[in-house]
């Protein structure tokens, strides 16, 4: 008895008393297969498998208690990368989290963040952090990946529409936008092997450096409704349009 005592006291010390709520009622994407293998922010290989996550500011290996308020399963991943590069989105998980979350069907949900264990506040950690807010401030809400993200393809578009598509005009449909080219080749071909063409790869840079962007380019004004229908049918639910000036 009295060795079963100490054994139940010492699993109580090491087990936290409580958990910081950090944030509820968030939403949660997750990235897999186009991902598997590519760095992360924090030098590591993606790992789909892993009970990992990305998110744009919290400490690289922050531990978070992660619920799916749609049917109240739990999982707990550690922060390892940085995104998920959408306004409305909070956090990016692995494959495996959202297996175990129930959240493979939606693509998307709600969820609670809990802090189980916060990380080491690095350097490193602090200096992606700071390229993750002016990304997202670049963008002003349109979509980046590093080594994320999966688009639901049950998501709402967040296509922004020109107030005129003058005839005779024509338009770039960007789809996404990467840190790093690898990364934006991949998602390019899995956009190609959805039927699609005339997909290419644009560079620029940001104050957080090099962006490389996926689009689908010279799309005639009659026909763009029609391929961002079918694009969201897809799943490419994440566009914004461009008007080329050639």
């Amino acid at each position: 008895m009295k060795r079963f005592l100490v054994l139940f006291i010492g699993l109580l010390l090491l087990t936290p008393l409580f958990c910081e709520v950090y944030k509820t009622g968030v939403t949660a994407s997750y990235y897999a297969e186009d991902f598997h293998g590519k760095r992360t922010s924090n030098g590591e290989r993606f790992n789909m498998n892993d009970y990992t996550c990305a998110h744009k500011s919290l400490p690289f290996n922050t531990i978070l208690k992660v619920t799916n308020l749609a049917n109240g399963k739990t999982c707990e991943v550690r922060v390892n990368d940085r995104g998920p590069f959408v306004a409305s989105r909070e956090i990016d998980l692995s494959k495996a989290a959202a297996i175990k979350l129930g959240m493979i069907g939606s693509g998307t949900t709600k969820v609670k963040l809990e802090i189980v264990k916060r990380g080491a506040d690095t350097k490193l950690s602090q200096q992606t952090a700071a390229s993750a807010s002016k990304i997202m401030a670049k963008l002003g809400g349109n979509s980046v990946s590093t080594a994320s993200s999966k688009t639901s393809t049950k998501s709402k578009s967040t296509t922004a529409k020109p107030a005129n598509l003058a005839p005779g005009t024509y338009w770039d449909i960007q789809l996404g936008a990467f840190s790093s080219k690898e990364n934006a080749k991949a998602f390019a071909r899995k956009v190609s092997k959805a039927g699609f063409k005339d997909i290419v790869l644009q560079t620029g840079t940001t104050d957080a450096g090099t962006i490389t962007r996926v689009a689908i380019k010279k799309v005639p004004a009659s026909k763009v409704t029609d391929t961002q229908n079918k694009l969201t049918a897809a799943g490419f639910t994440e566009q914004s349009l461009r008007q080329r000036k050639d």
